[in-house]
């Protein structure tokens, strides 16, 4: 009884229409703290953690770093080599995964309850001893190279790495998390070990767990896994302030494409902002929205200037920008870039209209049970819930933080949102003077949000 006690902090009851999920806050005997959704009906269970210093605080020599490290940690540790270890996983059926972003690392395991103790020890071995041989680390600094070679010539990602660095300056956000041929072939394995010996320690450690555990269970786990790591490392793990810095200007990157990818951002607004909620109802209406939103209407259904147009919010730890991107017939990036415009200030200036509130309500409400369709990404929004500071009972009043966004409210915050005399345009693509028709094509992805915000 003593030790279920220890356990088990505070309960809340998650529920919606349609879903509802029981999530505790577990302590263990070691004071690791997680966030759990105990689900007995299969026999599966996920375990998302994360750790606070990411990319963002890697050295400018050494930039990759992070994102090398972490495609490296199931490639061997202890005394199973990458062969060994990867036998394992595939063997067991287990699920093991490490990312690196801007602001910090993640890294789930998901296996089935028979296979959850083995599971455990190789998670733990990643963190605690991983190897770094030199077959598996020659052959990932190989792959990273081929992949920042392809980068190069992506015009998607040579108009969202530009954006970055119009918008953020010298920040350490304007840089490429990947790194550059130079950083990729400078890191050794003396700082591959160096870094897992700084990032990993349990003062900067969030777990979310969900499935085939108990609450009694998970807290010893959270000791198996995460006890070994030091209690701290002396890192610091604070990114300085990121204001944006770039507005109103507009940059032409000239390439023989037969299309024009455009990219278009202003300065954005936090995940605790206050006034999130009424973001993320506007920014469905103007082109978050996909196919029920108001650039798709006037960009591609009534005027077929692209195949895609899309917008959307990116909140980082220590700044926040907002983005459009379209791709489109070379001819006709001028007149996507008007279109795209003039929704911009028709947003500034009215807002959404009261029907648009109420789809948008409609969906981003709907849609949210989906966001809880597997084990893992029950996990996942359940470390998203800490990392935020969301609160226990964040799950059960979402929806009603959406639908308390009042018409007044969002045309109030659309104006003040939306700057469309301060926007930073990029677009790759041909000279206008030496463009040709040709078909549209999706604009490829910029540079990503840190990690989605729930």
């Amino acid at each position: 009884m003593k030790k279920v006690l220890a356990l088990v902090v505070a309960a809340c009851v998650f529920a919606a229409p349609a879903f509802a999920i029981t999530v505790r806050e577990v302590k263990s005997k070691g004071g690791i703290t997680a966030y759990l959704a105990e689900d007995h009906t299969t026999p599966i269970i996920a375990i998302t953690f994360g750790f606070k210093g990411g990319s963002a605080i890697d050295a400018d020599a050494k930039l990759g770093l992070s994102g090398m490290v972490t495609s490296l940690l199931d490639e061997g540790a202890g005394t199973l080599d990458s062969f060994a270890f990867q036998t394992e996983l595939q063997d067991r059926a287990i699920t093991l995964r490490f990312n690196a972003d801007s602001d910090g690392l993640t890294g789930q395991i998901v296996t089935t309850t028979p296979n959850a103790p083995k599971a455990y020890e190789l998670v733990r071995l990643a963190m605690t001893q991983p190897r770094f041989d030199q077959e598996p680390v020659e052959r990932i600094r190989r792959q990273i190279l081929v992949g920042i070679q392809s980068r190069l010539e992506s015009p998607g990602r040579i108009a969202g790495e530009r954006l970055m660095q119009e918008l953020f300056g010298k920040h350490p956000y304007a840089r490429e998390d990947e790194g550059t041929p130079e950083t990729i072939k400078g890191i050794t394995v003396d700082d591959l070990r160096g870094w897992v010996k700084s990032r990993f320690a349990r003062d900067r450690l969030i777990v979310g767990a969900s499935g085939d555990i108990t609450a009694a269970q998970l807290g010893t786990t959270l000791d198996q896994i995460f006890g070994p790591l030091p209690a701290a490392t002396g890192l610091n793990a604070e990114v300085p302030p990121a204001p944006i810095v770039g507005t109103g200007k507009v940059i032409r990157i000239h390439k023989n494409l037969p299309q024009s990818i455009v990219y278009i951002g202003q300065k954005g607004l936090m995940r605790e902002d206050p006034d999130w909620y009424k973001a993320q109802v506007v920014d469905y209406v103007f082109g978050g929205g996909s196919f029920a939103s108001r650039l798709m209407d006037e960009v591609r259904e009534k005027r077929g200037l692209a195949y895609s147009v899309g917008t959307g919010l990116a909140p980082y730890d220590a700044g926040a920008m907002m983005m459009a991107s379209v791709g489109t017939r070379a001819d006709q990036a001028e007149e996507s870039l008007k279109v795209i415009r003039d929704e911009w200030r028709k947003m500034h200036d009215g807002g959404p209209t009261q029907d648009e509130l109420n789809d948008a309500k409609q969906y981003l409400t709907g849609a949210w049970p989906l966001r809880f369709t597997s084990t893992g990404s029950i996990a996942d929004i359940l470390l998203a819930v800490q990392r935020d500071n969301l609160g226990l009972d964040y799950i059960d009043k979402r929806n009603s933080l959406i639908e308390a966004v009042t018409l007044e409210q969002a045309k109030a915050f659309s104006a003040k949102l939306y700057d469309p005399d301060n926007l930073v345009v990029v677009i790759v693509g041909p000279d206008p003077a030496m463009a040709k028709p040709a078909a549209a094509k999706p604009a490829a992805a910029a540079k990503p949000a840190a990690k989605a915000k729930p």
